[in-house]
């Protein structure tokens, strides 16, 4: 049985080498291939297509906007700053970006839908459909109809969440929330579109809506012995144990009797 000589040590050495030196080559060869495409124009972002949610946005301000902070092409831009790029657009409530090979960005847009003003500054500062604030010029909106909606930072998902809870339970005797604020303090005020102001106290959506229901079905009781309905309500404050106080227009409680008050 024959066996095969072994080949001389330089002679491995010398195909190692050669081995080695083609891998090198190789690498290199797709090193550079790499850096053509990545650098390559064609490969440039040329276009974004926009659909979704556009109604306070076209493409001549987004591409004037977006298009100046986007940095690398289809292979190397990041769609996370791209998309924060296009969230931190006014409306804009959440982008989704996508590629498209070979040069364009497709990008779906869903927009802030406003549905109260928030806190103090209501000339940008507003509560969309899941509660949260967004700021934006309100007078792109018809925002007369809208209420105003306060409370603490942080707080304004429970005060949407609240305002949805009490609206329909004034619907019942015809009473709209033209403001609800939610105090430092946790207790809850309704201002009506009557320019009535009840205070309503703490508690959750169940206790407060309860409380309210209790003192709605008897007012206008109340308010009868006074030859008034319930349009005449002023103030009403709702957080004593076991009933509340009232204030009608052009009722009062007070009798002149010489410097006496009762």
């Amino acid at each position: 049985m024959n066996k095969s000589t072994p080949l001389p040590w330089d002679i491995r050495i010398m195909n190692i080498t050669s081995g080695l030196l083609l891998m090198v080559l190789l690498c290199l060869s797709l090193g550079v291939s790499g850096w053509w495409i990545l650098r390559h124009k064609m490969f440039d972002i040329q276009e974004i297509s926009v659909y979704g949610d556009v109604s306070h946005h076209n493409d001549v301000t987004l591409r004037a906007n977006v298009m100046p902070q986007l940095s690398g092409n289809f292979f190397t831009l990041s769609l996370r700053k791209t998309q924060l790029a296009f969230e931190a657009m006014p409306w804009v409530r959440k982008a989704v970006v996508r590629r498209e090979f070979p040069n364009r960005l497709r990008v779906r847009l869903e927009e802030h839908h406003p549905v109260a003003l928030w806190g103090t500054n209501t000339d940008t500062q507003m509560v969309n459909q899941v509660g949260q604030v967004f700021e934006a010029n309100v007078e792109d909106i018809e925002a007369d109809s809208l209420p105003i909606l306060t409370g603490p930072e942080g707080q304004s998902v429970m005060v949407w969440q609240m305002y949805q809870h009490l609206l329909p339970i004034f619907s019942l005797v015809s009473m709209g929330i033209d403001k609800l604020e939610l105090t430092p303090r946790g207790s809850w005020r309704v201002l009506t579109d009557g320019d009535a102001t009840i205070e309503l106290g703490r508690g959750t959506q169940e206790e407060v809506g309860q409380r309210l229901k209790t003192f709605l079905q008897t007012v206008a009781q109340v308010t009868s012995r006074y030859q008034r309905t319930s349009t005449s309500l002023l103030a009403a404050d709702l957080r004593h144990t076991n009933g509340y106080a009232l204030r009608l227009r052009g009722v009062t409680t007070l009798v002149n009797d010489g410097n006496k008050k009762p």
